[in-house]
């Protein structure tokens, strides 16, 4: 907002809240969010599915590790779902299992 002659006050906001201080409800909103907004129809509804397919399910331990996935580029991630790619090791495990199968993807026709 404008006040006075070259003089903008901004609103005092608070620090944003970190992944882990949201109340769940919050944080699976916005990870879905995330999920399906990535940027190409194919991430969409490869890394949507996924979420909605087992997002309600995780621990806090699964939910850290889809915020980390989420951070990741999506050709990354679709190289990893499809074996073109070598998995990291800080993202190998049965969440990835379940990931690379794909079995999860519904695409509307």
């Amino acid at each position: 907002m404008w006040q006075g002659k070259g003089t903008l006050i901004l609103p005092a906001y608070g620090p944003c809240p970190s992944r882990t201080d949201m109340d769940k409800a919050s944080r699976i909103k916005r990870l879905k969010f995330r999920a399906w907004h990535r940027g190409t129809r194919e991430a969409d509804y490869m890394i949507g599915c996924f979420f909605d397919r087992y997002g309600t399910e995780w621990d806090e331990a699964g939910l850290l590790w889809f915020e980390k996935l989420l951070d990741e580029e999506d050709v990354d991630i679709i190289g990893w779902a499809l074996g073109s790619l070598a998995v990291p090791p800080e993202y190998a495990g049965a969440q990835m299992d379940a990931f690379c199968k794909l079995d999860f993807v519904d695409i509307p026709r």
